[in-house]
């Protein structure tokens, strides 16, 4: 299993909105084939084992890390192929939280007598998934908020000087995250201030979709998000009170206008990720600044923080932090982090957890 889940990591930023999965076929004590699912709309996991097979399957032992599929999709119920092959037993690492999967793969596994173990290393195949899981249950994307600052908790110098904070080490792991997730989502303010590109800068990496939160279209014409929103899709999400004739000139220019709820006069967040999730938008890089993320704490949708840490101190009572916005009043109702990982990536402290 450990095998299948180095496999399935492979398929990161390729597969969405499908799960990442791998597969590992074992007879007589050796592992005689392996695959893993690679491109979306392809062949599963289980078929690409069985096409890279070194001999004959019968008999033989399967481990996935995702229950394998039952329904008609892209690509036929690879249970059907694990039946055709005479797989002897199959073991699972997690059952599949779709709900028109969820255990039927399992079923007709059993049904036609073939062994099925469940349950193997399956933490590491729901962290492995946590996007799919959140996805394929609740319709929106998952959400993770990145920010990095100094060890004093400071985004910028008073001056509003922020690049750059932390080393080159972090810098690339932020760009491979962006290679992974679906999208990228800044607010206007920081467009404004920083002129952003929001594009994945690693060999062979596939760009983010942009989305820009700015309630009224604020966004300047000359950024380079607009500039370049032919080469890489670009989202403006906004409320009825945008500006509908700089909303035509920006959509001659390739840009999508996204038209969400209101609340208290910006952008619904939570209404934009029910627009996202329908778009097929898995999962979301949240880059934003401070505001934009104190309004995603505060409305909920974030799912993950991600906090890279450099080991300077700048100060300043005007240079700004990670969160912002009006901020919590009370202690007992800050936002808690729980299952907490703290590593280092060069000279850099990074922080990794989730909202509780």
């Amino acid at each position: 299993m450990e095998i299948a889940l180095a496999l399935a990591k492979k398929g990161a930023g390729k597969v969405n909105p499908n799960p990442m999965v791998g597969a590992v076929i074992v007879k007589d004590g050796k592992v005689i084939a392996e695959g893993y699912h690679e491109e979306y709309g392809k062949s599963h996991a289980e078929v690409n084992a069985f096409n890279n097979a070194l001999e004959d399957v019968r008999g033989a032992t399967m481990y996935v890390t995702l229950e394998p599929c039952s329904h008609y999709g892209k690509t036929p119920p690879c249970v059907e192929k694990i039946i055709e092959k005479k797989i002897s037993r199959v073991v699972i690492g997690m059952v599949d939280p779709n709900p028109i999967v969820r255990g039927q793969g399992i079923e007709k596994l059993l049904s036609q007598g073939i062994e099925v173990v469940t349950g193997v290393l399956e933490e590491k195949c729901k962290k492995l998934n946590e996007v799919f899981i959140k996805y394929i249950t609740l319709k929106k994307p998952f959400v993770i908020m990145k920010t990095a600052m100094s060890i004093d908790g400071k985004i910028a110098t008073s001056s509003g000087e922020s690049k750059w904070i932390t080393k080159e080490e972090s810098r690339k792991q932020v760009h491979k995250l962006r290679n992974e997730v679906s999208a990228i989502m800044v607010g206007v303010n920081t467009v404004i201030k920083d002129d952003p590109e929001l594009t994945c800068r690693i060999e062979n990496g596939k760009n983010p979709i942009r989305i820009i939160v700015d309630s009224t279209l604020r966004i300047p014409r000359d950024s380079k998000v607009i500039k370049g929103a032919n080469e890489v899709k670009t989202i403006i999400a906004c409320t009825e009170k945008l500006n509908n004739e700089k909303g035509l000139e920006l959509k001659k220019q390739g840009v999508e206008i996204l038209l969400t709820k209101s609340k208290n006069n910006r952008v619904d967040l939570d209404d934009l990720m029910t627009k996202l999730g329908e778009m097929n938008i898995d999962s979301l890089l949240l880059e934003g600044g401070s505001t934009l993320n104190f309004s995603a704490l505060e409305e909920g949708i974030v799912d993950k923080i991600q906090v890279y840490i450099a080991t300077k101190i700048i100060g300043g009572e005007n240079s700004k932090t990670p969160v912002g916005g009006k901020g919590i009043e009370n202690l007992k109702d800050v936002f808690k982090i729980e299952n907490m990982n703290l590593s280092l990536i060069g000279q850099d402290i990074f922080i990794e957890g989730y909202i509780k």
